[in-house]
């Protein structure tokens, strides 16, 4: 679905563009698709030279699930020291929380196409689970305990 974007990002930056075709939900849960994208990238960061790619110059991009990937995989690698670190992470409208659907974001642009506020939630639920059966828990908030909400509030906040 996105190689025509990709060539043209190559082509229009003189770079290098490797795709990863990652395993789709549902048929394939969480962590099918964070696995074949780190996967890939460390097959990548290993072997760089075959690639003729200079390892300072390497970065990682993605758009909704696939920023989601992009932040995942660069968060593991971060700490790596057997691999190249990576240069930048390049995130498109990713789905980087799934504490809260009620902050500002989500209500200002819960009726804004492609992608509605039950719609991201119910794709969410998709890659994690396979369903989407407590749909409504999610849209509500009563999935997270009370006590991871204030745990976390501090970055995840209308404030």
């Amino acid at each position: 679905s996105h190689e025509r974007i990709c060539q043209y990002i190559a082509k229009e930056s003189c770079s290098l563009v490797v795709s990863v075709g990652y395993r789709l939900a549902p048929e394939h849960k969480y962590p099918a698709a964070y696995e074949d994208c780190l996967n890939a990238t460390q097959h990548f960061l290993q072997h760089l030279e075959h690639y003729g790619v200079d390892p300072a110059r390497v970065i990682v991009c993605g758009d909704s699930a696939g920023g989601n990937l992009a932040a995942a995989v660069s968060q593991t690698l971060a700490g790596r020291s057997d691999l190249p670190r990576l240069r930048a992470q390049i995130l498109i409208y990713p789905g980087l929380q799934a504490l809260d659907f009620n902050l500002p974001s989500y209500q200002q642009n819960r009726g804004v196409p492609l992608l509605f506020r039950e719609q991201a939630v119910f794709y969410a639920l998709q890659y994690v689970q396979g369903d989407a059966s407590n749909l409504e828990e999610i849209l509500e908030g009563s999935h997270i305990p009370p006590d991871m909400r204030l745990k976390y509030r501090k970055w995840v906040s209308p404030d």
